[in-house]
Parts: C-alpha cells; structure tokens; sequence
C-alpha cells in the first residue's frame, strides 16, 4: 500500500510547519513533493497528491477536500509577504499584474479594490518579476518569499493581510492542509477510518492521529531551538537578516486556525463570491478526530 503523498509549499513560512517531515519521523511515512501555492491545489485536484497545504481559494474550487483542524498559515498583523507594490498612489493605479503562483491573494487584492479601494481596476496576471510587473502596470501583486525581498524604499507598498485587517477587523487566512476524501478511502486499511499512511508501518499498536502529525510538526517547529536553525538557514537564501526572518515567523504568520480564523475565513468566501472573485465556498467539512495512522 502507497504511502499518502504531501504536496508542500516552498516558502519560508512553511518551513515550520514541515519540521517533523524533513527533521523528524513524519517524514518517512509520506511522499513528499514541493511547489508553489496554485501548484498544490492543481496537485489535488489531479490526483497526484494526497494531502497539500493549499490556498484557501482552492477549497471553492477543488471538490471532495476535507481540512486538517487546527493548522493555517494566517495573519492577525501585517503579514510582509503579500504586497500591492506599485510607483503611484493606491488612487491612481488603474492596471494591476497579478502575481500567477496565486490564488488567494489574488482574490484579495480583488476585493480590497472592489470594497474598499475602489473598483474599476484591470487586472492581468504574470510570473513574479516585479520589474517586468511595473514596466507594464500600474501596480503588481507579488506574494510569498519575493514579496520578503522587496525594497520597499523603491516603491510604495500596501500589505494586504493589514488592509483586510484593518476594514474587517478580522484575521487573514491563507493556506491550510486539505487531504483529498478519495485518498483517505484508497487508503483505508480497515472499517473504522484508520488508514496507512505507509506500506512500511505495520505495527498496528502504533496509532496516531493524522490531523495531530501535522499540529505537532507546526508546534515543533516553532520550538526556539527550530527557529534558530530555520532563521540561520533561510537568512542566507533570501539575502534577509536573521531576526528579520525569525520576527517574520513569529510575529508577522500565525499558524493556528482558530475560531476568530475561521470567522476571517467565511468572511473572505463570502466576499469573494459576492464579487465573482471565487465560486461559492462548500461547508468546511474537517477530518475527524478519530481517523488515524496505522
């Protein structure tokens, strides 16, 4: 029996939440791949992967995905890593470059216009190359770890996780984990839910709770020990300072999804269904607490 299949974000803000998968035990019993935020719902969707860190717009579009509680990448504060970036005023732009590695922010940045910034704008999406994005448009929507690397005494830049904030008064949330429904069922290895993660894990004494894998991967990985070795690994990689990186995951990400995320959330579905940004959102449906690893 296959192993489940991970299809995980390469950023710096999922670094902690894969911590057990790439220093642990966890990541013997999964295959584990990596991409880009839009890359992992389209995994989903196809049937390569299994589980995935998905942009919370990919739930209104993938159908049968079941959420693992408790785990998100979300903001309560500015978050730095997904910008407006633009050379003119926010009430001047009129053409905006989206970035195409996403989804949610895109969405976003569409209602932000559309409810508060005003509507009008012409949006159109391209790779994330801010100097091509601003040769061509007014503004440019750049997310995830090139968003970190901005010079923001260049432009003039508008963190949309604080704008959301700031006229919702609610939490932003971006991603979370989704396991396909279909995966659980190819998967079970008895009646009762519980499923193998891994032809290689055979010990039937051995049960865990697969929502608690990646719960406790998250609280490890924000273990002070962990942080000092992400900051002093990532630091290097995206030419940032080390308590640049450290304040930016523990500060700037919260990766809880609590009750006010999940308020945040429904708030986010219901606004991007009212604007045709994204097809209605289903129910959150969770993985139940019961459905364990063998």
């Amino acid at each position: 029996m296959r192993p489940l299949r991970i299809s995980a974000i390469s950023y710096l803000n999922t670094a902690p939440l894969m911590w057990d998968f790439e220093h642990g035990e966890a990541g013997a019993e999964f295959d584990i791949s990596y991409t880009l935020p839009s890359a992992c719902a389209r995994a989903l969707e196809a049937g390569t992967a299994d589980i995935g860190i998905i942009p919370a717009a990919a739930y209104t579009q993938v159908p049968g995905l079941i959420v693992l509680p408790g785990v998100a990448i979300a903001s309560r504060a500015p978050v730095r890593s997904i910008l407006l970036v633009s050379r003119v005023p926010v009430e001047k732009i009129r053409t905006v470059a989206l970035d195409t590695s996403s989804m949610t922010s895109v969405a976003l940045t569409k209602i932000l216009f559309e409810k508060w910034l005003g509507g009008g704008r012409t949006f159109t999406s391209m790779p994330p190359n801010i100097e091509k994005m601003l040769a061509q448009h007014d503004a440019a929507l750049v997310i995830g770890d090139p968003a970190l690397q901005i010079d923001r005494s260049r432009y003039l830049t508008l963190d949309l996780a604080e704008e959301w904030i700031r006229h919702t008064g609610k939490p932003f949330v971006f991603a979370f984990w989704a396991v396909r429904q279909q995966a659980l069922q190819e998967n079970e290895s008895c009646g009762d839910g519980r499923i193998r993660p891994s032809a290689s894990r055979s010990d039937a004494s051995v049960w865990q709770d697969l929502a608690t894998i990646f719960q406790q991967s998250r609280d490890h990985g924000l273990e002070p020990a962990s942080l000092d070795q992400i900051t002093s690994e990532w630091a290097p990689k995206l030419g940032l300072k080390q308590e640049d990186v450290r304040s930016y995951l523990t500060e700037n990400i919260y990766y809880h999804l609590d009750p006010p995320c999940l308020e945040g959330l429904q708030l986010f579905y219901r606004y991007a269904a009212e604007i045709g940004a994204l097809p209605a959102a289903p129910a959150i449906s969770f993985l139940a607490a019961n459905t364990a690893v063998v």
